[in-house]
């Protein structure tokens, strides 16, 4: 699977975890912030797209490390941890 590929399975999580009905996959822009902008999402639907990536992706996800708190900046940086935490073709 290509990097584009996981963004955009990464968006139907993240509407799926939230129950955000109101949200289509379009909606969501790759680069935008997830908090602070964007989404703007909070500490509780942090968690909850957490558990789902760990759960989908078998990414383990240290909350309090920093590495993981930047991989959350955005759409795009999780795909990446994601992707090469699985090593690329292999998500």
């Amino acid at each position: 699977m290509d990097i584009q590929t996981l963004e955009q399975r990464l968006k139907t999580l993240i509407i799926e975890a939230l129950a955000l009905e109101d949200v289509s996959e379009s909606d969501i822009s790759s680069s935008e912030p997830l908090f602070d902008g964007g989404l703007e999402l909070d500490s509780i639907d942090a968690l909850e797209v957490g558990v789902a990536v760990q759960k989908t992706y078998g990414v383990k996800l240290d909350a309090n490390s920093d590495e993981v708190k930047q991989a959350f900046y955005s759409v795009a940086t999780l795909a990446q941890k994601i992707f090469s935490e699985r090593g690329g073709a292999n998500v």
